[in-house]
């Protein structure tokens, strides 16, 4: 895999568990490498969260200069909406917002779910439950928003995990959502949440958005993820025929990285 990493010109990420941990500022190291990439290849990230998530959780972490940002795209909501960096500032090229009256169906829907599968609310949840997010509205179980101070953002981590591992009830809320919402996209994305998007958006949609506006030959392109499994949010991204490379976390993504300066 290494001498076919080194052909590629394009890397494309997913941002949760694979760039960052979950909601989580992107570190030091991974900036560093990510700025080495972007001096010799094209970078796209495509994640679930909205363009605001993305500026916190990377793009004030990445502290790239400018003559650098023409190489990245970003493409937040599961690529609803694509952003580039053009005179000096970041653009939106394109999004596929929801109108107001798909927004109030899922939400009905979602209230529908989790009062039927017994979801318990934190009694201090970490900011919304349900989030609206213009094209896409998420789910997650211990609320969207995570605390700043490394101390308090590490016993979030750990709820998120407990949570996923002893109180996971995705599988039932999903079901009971596709039966009231079968124009949409309901899918499970990290630890906690639930991603609701128009039919058809997915990683494998946001591959294809990427090829198109990019016009780079998935041959030339390769896509690195942490849920590249069966049922993976990212695992979509399979049906593009693009080259893969499922990691366990941003330590992993990192050593890979690295095998392109060599």
């Amino acid at each position: 895999m290494r001498r076919n990493i080194l052909s590629k010109k394009l890397f494309i990420f997913d941002l949760d568990g694979t760039l960052t941990e979950s909601k989580a500022p992107m570190d030091f190291e991974m900036a560093l490498l990510l700025n080495r990439l972007l001096e010799k290849k094209s970078v796209a990230v495509i994640g679930g969260g909205s363009f605001d998530q993305f500026r916190k959780q990377f793009i004030h972490k990445l502290k790239a200069p400018k003559s650098l940002l023409k190489n990245l795209f970003l493409f937040p909501t599961t690529s609803t909406a694509f952003y580039r960096f053009l005179d000096d500032k970041w653009r939106l090229v394109y999004s596929d917002y929801l109108n107001s009256a798909q927004k109030k169906k899922i939400v009905k829907a979602f209230d529908i779910a989790l009062k039927r599968h017994g979801y318990k609310k934190p009694e201090k949840p970490y900011g919304k439950i349900i989030e609206d997010r213009g094209s896409q509205i998420a789910f997650s179980a211990l609320g969207q928003d995570p605390p700043k101070s490394r101390k308090a953002y590490a016993a979030y981590l750990e709820a998120k995990k407990r949570w996923n591992k002893k109180e996971d009830i995705r599988p039932q809320i999903m079901k009971t959502m596709k039966k009231y919402l079968p124009e949409f996209e309901v899918k499970s994305g990290g630890l906690t949440s639930i991603d609701v998007t128009r039919k058809g958006i997915d990683k494998a949609y946001g591959v294809r958005e990427i090829k198109k506006h990019l016009r780079v030959p998935l041959r030339e392109a390769v896509f690195i993820g942490d849920a590249l499994y069966s049922g993976g949010n990212d695992y979509a991204a399979k049906k593009t025929g693009i080259d893969c490379i499922r990691v366990s976390g941003p330590e992993q993504t990192k050593r890979i990285i690295k095998k392109t300066f060599s």
